[in-house]
């Protein structure tokens, strides 16, 4: 069961273009919005959509296939762990984070970036 520790797994697709940001130590770091849609029915039978979302962030070399597959309403999967964190603002005022951090990604569905360079 060790292996369930802080593991989160998500399949869904991508909400907005990945800002890809390159670090003064020459790490590189991408952030994108992930839509994950689950189907239910409702209490008089009817299908329903729920969506969810979650910010995702890679570093260094996930970031770098990020950066160079993965756009705006493509699919990928999500293997990584749950992280919250705080940062506190000019004013004083505390802002809290919460993002799942990528040990993998899945690409799922082609992208125009890849198909244009063929």
């Amino acid at each position: 069961m060790g292996n369930f520790k802080n593991s989160v797994r998500l399949m869904g697709n991508v909400g907005e273009t990945p800002t890809v940001t390159s670090l003064e130590n020459g790490k590189k770091v991408a952030r994108f919005s992930l839509a994950v849609n689950q189907n239910y029915r409702d209490s008089e039978g009817n299908k329903q959509t729920r969506t969810d979302w979650a910010t995702i962030v890679c570093w260094d070399k996930k970031a770098e296939i990020v950066e160079k597959y993965v756009e705006q309403g493509k699919r990928v999967g999500i293997d990584g762990q749950w992280r919250s964190r705080s940062y506190q603002l000019e004013d004083g005022n505390t802002r809290y984070v919460t993002e799942v951090k990528a040990d993998d990604i899945v690409l799922l569905s082609s992208s125009k970036k890849n198909e244009e360079e063929e």
